[in-house]
């Protein structure tokens, strides 16, 4: 099971968080975003283990602002948070790993992602909201049973230290990794180490899916 942890935007914090081995980190250039990085200094990045897949966070940007920011800071993963299309995706598949992200609720269809299939590495399912992510807030998992294709998935939206026991009941053979985002925070883009190691405890006592690395 992959760990991502999201939303980071201080020095300090992003090197702490990096010793507890996250697969993935998430960075976030979204301006309304309240973990929005804004002036993170390269140097935030310049030690960082080669294992952790640094990625970028999206809503609707530009591909020329996404190709400057792959550029500038060396990512290796992209998060496409808003309503970018396949062939937008299309665009960096193969540059950087793609991770497409949709909003859940008890209607969705995804029958809507059929036509990501050939342009994405990964998707990743939060909760539906007004806003983009980092709304604290869960969907119902059962809804994932309803996903029928063959590309992995993170799972997204209020996992906290409560509920993470949980995700262990999730059975799909496409769940891939975790997103932990707000509620393993001090304050928005300040991470809790502590909280965070506990959860790190759990998902790594027992891997919930044998899945490939």
């Amino acid at each position: 099971m992959k760990i991502k942890v999201c939303g980071l935007r201080i020095p300090e914090n992003i090197k702490a968080v990096a010793g507890l081995t996250p697969d993935y980190l998430g960075f976030i250039f979204y301006g309304p975003s309240p973990r929005f990085v804004d002036d993170l200094a390269l140097e935030s990045f310049s030690q960082l283990p080669s294992y952790i897949k640094k990625t970028a966070v999206f809503v609707n940007e530009t591909k020329e602002k996404v190709s400057q920011l792959i550029d500038q800071y060396h990512f290796e993963a992209i998060q496409l948070h808003g309503g970018e299309s396949a062939e937008f995706c299309t665009y960096f598949k193969g540059k950087v790993q793609v991770l497409k992200a949709f909003g859940i609720n008890e209607d969705f269809d995804f029958n809507l992602l059929d036509k990501y299939k050939n342009n994405v590495d990964f998707f990743l399912f939060d909760t539906k909201t007004p806003v983009h992510g980092g709304s604290g807030k869960t969907f119902d998992w059962g809804i994932l049973n309803n996903y029928k294709l063959d590309i992995p998935f993170f799972l997204s939206g209020g996992l906290s230290l409560e509920n993470l026991e949980e995700i262990k009941n999730i059975s799909h053979p496409q769940f891939y990794g975790v997103d932990l985002n707000s509620k393993f925070e001090i304050e928005p883009g300040m991470k809790d180490l502590s909280k965070l190691e506990k959860a790190f405890d759990i998902i790594k006592q027992k891997p919930i899916n044998e899945l490939r690395s």
